[in-house]
C-alpha cells in the first residue's frame, strides 16, 4: 500500500533447552497498522508479558515507544522460547526499527537480559551456556547483565559488555564505547575448605573404602549405627578428589548456571561440588523437572562430585530407584511439556544408612522385628545395591582415646596415594578417553584387558553361584584395577580380585 513505510531490525538471543543452547534471531518490525505490540514465535507467560516491560524499560529511559504497530518474531519460530532474557534484545530491535539508534552492531551482536521497569538490566540464569551456543553459532560480542559480566567472560573467543540498565546499552549503540563495562582480571577463586580425614577416628575398613572410591571413582555405601562416623566420612571424600579440568569445571559451572546457584565473587566452579539433600527431597528434586522444559535437580547438581544420600533407607525406594538410569548412563534424560532435555550426572554416589528403623548404638540391644530389618533395608533395592561397587559395615566406637603414634591419617597424605592412583589409570586409558576406572566399559575390560583365569576364579564361581550379576562382575573388575593402581602394580592379582569382590558382599548390606 502506498505511503506505508516498513522498517525492520534484527538482533540476537539464546533459547536455553538443558545445557545446550540455540540461537534466537529476534526482528523488530514497525508500521502497517494502528498502535499495537505482538511477539510471535511461540512465547511462554512470561515472555509475552515482555512487551509490557520492555514499553516501561523504554520510556522510563527517556526513549519514545513507536506510534505504530510492532511486530517482534523470534526465530526459529516452532521452538518454543521460555524466560526473561529476551527482554533487552527485544527493547534494542525496537528502538533500531525506530531508527532512535543505530542498528549496525545488533546483527552481529547476542544480547541476554531481563529488564526492569525503569530501565536497569536484571540477572538471568544460564549465562554461561547461552554464550557457548552463541560462540559455536559464529556471534563474536555478547552483552549480559554486570553481575554476570565474569561468568560469561569464561567464554574464551568472545567480546563480552556488562549493561547495569538500558540507558548505557543505548549509549553505547550510538557510540559510546566506555557506556558498558569489560570484565576485569579474572581473580583467584578461594577454595572451598574440605573438613579433615584425620578428624575420623577408628574405622580403619571404612577409610580404605572411601580411599578406593577417590582413586576409582566409585560409589560407596556405608552402613552402621548412628555416630560411627558415616556422615564425616563421607563429607571428606570430596578433599581426595583432584581439582576439575577447565573442560570439567565449564561442564559443572554451566549446570549451577543454569540453576542459579553461581556467586558473582566465584564464577566457575573448580572443585568437585558436594551436594547432599534432605531424606526429604521429592523425586523431582533429585532428577530434575518443571513445567515446560525441565530444570536440573540434584544429581546433576553434583555432576563431576559426590553425591551424599545421608539416611538412605528413609528416601523411600521410588526415588531411589529413580537414580538408575543416572548412575548406568552418567546422564538423565527429561521429557515435559515443551520438549526433552539431558542434563550430564556423572557424579560419585554415596550412601550412608542406619541398619534398622530403631538403630541403637550396639547391634545386640536392637529390638525391631528381623522383618523390620529386611524390610528397611529392602528400600535400597538389588538393581540399585548392584551398581554400587563398594560396601562397608561400620562398627561402634569403643574408646575416645587415640595413641599419638597411632593418629588417623590426614586428607594431604591419603590424596598423595589417590593422585598417584589416579595418574596410573588416566596414561592407562588415555587412548580411550576414559579418566577413572569406574569410566571403564566392563566389556571391554574383559576383551582387551582381560586377566589370567587363575586371577579371576574367585569371580568366576560367584557367577557360577549367583552371588554376584554379570554387572557385579564388571563392577569388580573395575574396583580390582583401581586396588592395583593404588598397590602400584601394573595388572591386578588374585588377592586384588578377591577383596573387590569382598566389598561386594552382600552381608555388609
Amino acid at each position: 500500500m502506498k505511503g506505508v513505510v516498513m522498517r525492520l531490525a534484527h538482533t540476537w538471543s539464546v533459547a536455553l533447552l538443558g545445557v545446550d543452547g540455540v540461537p534466537v534471531e529476534i526482528e523488530a518490525d514497525i508500521g502497517g497498522g494502528r498502535p499495537n505490540t505482538r511477539i510471535v514465535g511461540l512465547p511462554d507467560a512470561s515472555l509475552t508479558e515482555a512487551k509490557e516491560r520492555v514499553r516501561a524499560a523504554i520510556r522510563n529511559s527517556g526513549e519514545k515507544w513507536p506510534s505504530e504497530a510492532v511486530t517482534l518474531a523470534l526465530s526459529p519460530a516452532a521452538l518454543k522460547k521460555n524466560g526473561s532474557g529476551y527482554d533487552l534484545a527485544l527493547a534494542c530491535a525496537v528502538l533500531a526499527a525506530a531508527d532512535a539508534v543505530p542498528g549496525e552492531a545488533l546483527g552481529k551482536t547476542v544480547m541476554i537480559g531481563e529488564l526492569s521497569l525503569d530501565g536497569r538490566v536484571r540477572e538471568v540464569h544460564g549465562v554461561l551456556p547461552a554464550l557457548l551456543a552463541a560462540r559455536r553459532a559464529g556471534l563474536q560480542r555478547a552483552i549480559v547483565p554486570e553481575s554476570t559480566v565474569q561468568e560469561a567472560a569464561l567464554v574464551h573467543g568472545m567480546e563480552v559488555l556488562g549493561a547495569q540498565t538500558l540507558s548505557h546499552v543505548l549509549q553505547w549503540l550510538r557510540g559510546e564505547p566506555d557506556a558498558l563495562s569489560t570484565p576485569g582480571a579474572m581473580q583467584e577463586i578461594p577454595q572451598p575448605e574440605v573438613p579433615d580425614l584425620a578428624d575420623v577416628m577408628g574405622q580403619p575398613e571404612a577409610r580404605w573404602a572411601l580411599e578406593v572410591a577417590a582413586a576409582g571413582g566409585h560409589h560407596l555405601l556405608l552402613i552402621g549405627p548412628p555416630g560411627t562416623g558415616k556422615t564425616m566420612l563421607a563429607r571428606r571424600l570430596p578433599g581426595l578428589l583432584p581439582a576439575l579440568t577447565h573442560d570439567q569445571a565449564l561442564e559443572v559451572t554451566a549446570i549451577h548456571s543454569i540453576a542459579g546457584m553461581l556467586r558473582p565473587e566465584a564464577p566457575l566452579v573448580s572443585t568437585p561440588p558436594f551436594i547432599a539433600p534432605h531424606h526429604t527431597a521429592s523425586r523431582t528434586a533429585l532428577v530434575g523437572g518443571g513445567v515446560g522444559l525441565a530444570k536440573p535437580g540434584v544429581i546433576s547438581k553434583a555432576h563431576r562430585g559426590v553425591l551424599l544420600l545421608d539416611e538412605a533407607c528413609e528416601f523411600g525406594g521410588d526415588r531411589l530407584e529413580a537414580l538408575r538410569e543416572a548412575l548406568e548412563d552418567g546422564e538423565i534424560r527429561l521429557a515435559r511439556r515443551d520438549g526433552v532435555v539431558c542434563y550430564p550426572a556423572r557424579f560419585q554416589l554415596v550412601l550412608a544408612t542406619n541398619p534398622c528403623p530403631c538403630a541403637p548404638p550396639r547391634e545386640a540391644d536392637c529390638s525391631c522385628t528381623p522383618h523390620e530389618r529386611r524390610r528397611y533395608m529392602a528400600r535400597l533395592s538389588g538393581p540399585v545395591l548392584d551398581r554400587v561397587d563398594l560396601r562397608v559395615r561400620m562398627r561402634p566406637m569403643t574408646a575416645m582415646s587415640i595413641v599419638d603414634s597411632n593418629r588417623p591419617e590426614s586428607t594431604a597424605t591419603v590424596r598423595k596415594r589417590v593422585d598417584a592412583a589416579r595418574r596410573s589409570a588416566r596414561d592407562r586409558w588415555a587412548q580411550q578417553g576414559w579418566v577413572t576406572n569406574a569410566d571403564v566399559p566392563g566389556p571391554f575390560l574383559r576383551r582387551e584387558f582381560a586377566l589370567p583365569r587363575k586371577v579371576t576364579m574367585l569371580l568366576d564361581r560367584g557367577l557360577e553361584s549367583g552371588a554376584v550379576t554379570a554387572r557385579g562382575a564388571d563392577r569388580c573388575l573395575r574396583v580390582a584395577w583401581t586396588l592395583a593402581d593404588l598397590a602400584g602394580v601394573d595388572r591386578p592379582d588374585a588377592d586384588h580380585v578377591a577383596a573387590a569382590l569382598e566389598f561386594r558382599d552382600r552381608r555388609a548390606a
